[in-house]
């Protein structure tokens, strides 16, 4: 791939979170506000409103956990009617939702709005996206991660590495450009393995580590790490809630 070739701006916004403007979308992954903060202050910081307004929206949720998801997005549409959601189909609603909204299943592919979509089938809850538009091939894993746990027992790691990896690999033959991957310290010596597999197998051109939180301490371990040498150069490091990355 040729990097010059990328026109993106890459916002983080919490967790799980990213904001990605291409050139004529804005996608928003897995937004949900850290705790004691304004829920709406980070989507009216992306862009002010009336240039929001023009662009073409798309916010994603990968599933139904409250880290991933909250009700509240979908009432952006009072100030942004054009506004659509794809949301995994364990995100349930009552009857009288009416909302731009595709929901989805994994192991499935979608057409909307000039992007294409395929999912992938969590290891925890949901889908991950793949997503191509713009001339630009995203990831977003949502929970979909190898989540080798210490107190877990040897069975159960070993199922989670056999179904985290099927997974991965039905990716194999697609470019990625930018992929935001799961690195959770709660997973103490194991935080990297998600992210080492899918790195060794697909060569994403640059990844967003996610699901930390503000525990920035994670990005310590990965520059101190022998196992990520070959590619750290691949990672971008992430220092605070609404540091924006531009990538030509």
């Amino acid at each position: 791939m040729d990097s010059n070739k990328l026109d993106l701006k890459v916002v983080y916004l919490y967790h799980s979170g990213f904001a990605v403007k291409t050139k004529n979308h804005l996608l928003i992954f897995d937004y949900y506000s850290k705790p004691g903060t304004d829920f709406n202050n980070l989507i009216t910081d992306i862009s002010p409103i009336e240039e929001l307004e023009a662009q073409n929206i798309i916010v994603f949720s990968s599933h139904r956990h409250p880290d991933h998801f909250d009700k509240r997005i979908l009432d952006w549409t009072e100030m942004l009617p054009n506004i659509q959601y794809v949301l995994s189909d364990d995100i349930k609603f009552g009857k009288n939702i009416n909302k731009n909204i595709l929901f989805v299943h994994f192991n499935r592919e979608y057409s909307l709005d000039n992007l294409e979509i395929h999912t992938l089938h969590s290891t925890d809850e949901g889908v991950a996206f793949y997503i191509e538009t713009d001339g630009i091939n995203l990831y977003h894993g949502g929970d979909l991660n190898w989540w080798h746990w210490n107190g877990e027992t040897k069975h159960y790691n070993d199922t989670m590495a056999g179904q985290y990896k099927h997974e991965i690999d039905l990716l194999k033959g697609k470019k990625i450009d930018v992929a935001f991957l799961p690195m959770d310290p709660r997973l103490e010596e194991n935080y990297l393995l998600g992210i080492d597999y899918f790195i060794k197998t697909l060569q994403p051109e640059i990844v967003f580590p996610m699901h930390f939180g503000e525990n920035y301490k994670v990005f310590d371990w990965l520059n101190k790490d022998d196992r990520a040498d070959n590619y750290r150069p691949r990672i971008q490091n992430i220092t605070h809630i609404g540091e924006t990355f531009v990538i030509h």
